[in-house]
């Protein structure tokens, strides 16, 4: 949970690195967030079949729409690429793939343009 709440406290932080372990853990928590706000949303009725999407849902997904970005930015500096290479996950199928096997990669064991290899940080 802490490396959950690391990532929401640096809210907007585009800048540095991140670990895999961040990354993936807020990843997890935010998919089981998910479920959990998807079934609240159709007992009680704010879950718009039409759309897919139920109020709380959309709500939390606004809430951690930048804290998202900047975590995957930061993931990608830890790998020692740009944070633009995002907007390959544009490309359908593909790009997915590809922004899965850069997220999984292991970080560069020593100090980028992006900064000091945070496995050294004690957070």
């Amino acid at each position: 949970m802490n490396w959950y709440l690391n990532v929401l406290r640096k809210y907007a932080v585009f800048k540095g690195r991140s670990r895999r372990k961040e990354y993936w853990f807020f990843m997890l928590f935010n998919i089981i967030i998910s479920i959990v706000l998807g079934i609240i949303d159709g007992l009680t009725g704010t879950f718009s079949p039409e759309s897919g999407l139920g109020l709380l849902g959309v709500i939390f997904m606004l809430a951690v729409l930048i804290p998202g970005l900047a975590v995957s930015v930061r993931r990608l500096h830890d790998t020692n690429r740009s944070g633009w290479w995002l907007l390959i996950s544009l490309i359908p199928l593909i790009g997915t793939i590809v922004i899965i096997v850069f997220m999984a990669s292991d970080s560069k064991p020593e100090a980028n343009r992006y900064g000091g290899n945070p496995k050294l940080v004690i957070v």
